[in-house]
């Protein structure tokens, strides 16, 4: 079986990220608009969904140090370049209504178009696939599985906060939106 060295793993993950934070960076900044409502209980999920990566990705020095298989480069390697493609698509669809927080804006729309009209939540499901990657290039058995739980309960409550804030603004209009569109996971109601 081929591997590769150590340092091709760092790499692997460091670009990863790399490529994926640079929406946070560059195009977050022009566009913010302040929140007119927040519900701050997205933020629990928020926590949940971290410590999924923190376990996934908190690993010893010795799995930092092995040989990786190639088989799990190229799948890592392709989720998270089709991780990265959908949160930038989701950032620049979004606008100037993209924040950490669930919360509207005064003049709030519901965006169906780019990767919204796949999933009505493509960034949740660019982090799954984020957190898949780093699966396959860094994790390890019990803590994966374990991880990937956490990030999927912590989800969860985030997709049931924010659609509770637009089903709140779009009442019917969401939920027909909602009944044609899965939530993160392309095929998944």
């Amino acid at each position: 079986m081929s591997t590769l060295g150590p340092e091709i793993r760092l790499l692997l993950v460091l670009v990863a990220w790399g490529a994926w934070f640079l929406a946070l960076v560059g195009l977050r900044k022009s566009r913010r608009e302040p929140a007119v409502r927040i519900d701050s209980r997205a933020r629990w999920g928020l926590v949940l969904q971290m410590a999924g990566y923190a376990v996934v990705c908190s690993q010893s020095p010795r799995v930092w140090a092995s040989e990786l298989e190639v088989w799990r480069a190229i799948a890592g390697t392709l989720l998270a370049i089709i991780a990265i493609l959908l949160f930038w698509n989701a950032v620049v669809s979004l606008g100037r209504q993209w924040r950490f927080d669930a919360g509207l804006n005064k003049d709030h729309e519901l965006v169906q178009r780019g990767v919204y009209s796949i999933v009505r939540h493509p960034i949740y499901a660019s982090m799954f696939a984020m957190l898949l990657a780093d699966v396959l290039l860094i994790g390890t058995l019990p803590g994966w599985p374990i991880g990937v739980v956490l990030f999927i309960v912590g989800t969860e409550i985030r997709v049931r906060v924010e659609d509770g804030l637009l089903y709140e603004r779009f009442g019917e209009r969401f939920l027909e939106w909602q009944k044609s569109r899965p939530a993160y996971l392309p095929f998944v109601r």
